[in-house]
């Protein structure tokens, strides 16, 4: 497998292990397992941190893939990638809001925020995968 296609499947494999690790803190906290909670939502930025790095160098180097679909898979493509890039991008301050508020030990504004953080952290996260999934796995010749 060449670099090429190597990175795209390396950046889904870090941000399948963020949102693993999201859906982990969020478990956690409703435990009451702080400790374990905080672990795990570091755990899933360091790994989104990791995707974006590895995004923008796969970036810089090929550029982007095109879809190749046509007609109505195009449109749900579109759909998707669209939604997951807006999102993609409110999240990032979000992510650093809700991690300030717990490290700053304004909880009740940390939970006020991670209400609305977790949700699109995961839409984004699964999203991507689909996005992935269409562009380097979908036989679009088939549809």
């Amino acid at each position: 497998m060449e670099m090429e296609e190597l990175l795209p499947l390396i950046d889904t494999i870090l941000i399948i292990i963020s949102g693993t690790a999201v859906i982990t803190g969020f478990v956690l906290i409703k435990k009451k397992m702080v400790d374990f909670h905080k672990y795990a939502m570091l755990t899933a930025t360091v790994f989104a941190g990791l995707f974006l790095i590895v995004y923008v160098t796969r970036y810089l180097l090929y550029g982007s893939k095109l879809f190749v679909g046509e007609g109505w898979i195009l449109g749900v493509y579109v759909a998707i990638l669209a939604s997951h890039v807006i999102l993609s991008i409110a999240i990032i301050p979000l992510v650093l809001i809700t991690l300030y508020r717990a490290f700053t030990r304004q909880f009740a504004r940390h939970r006020a925020i991670a209400r609305y953080t977790v949700p699109i952290w995961l839409y984004v996260v699964v999203t991507g995968w689909i996005i992935y999934l269409m562009l380097y796995h979908l036989p679009v010749e088939n549809l």
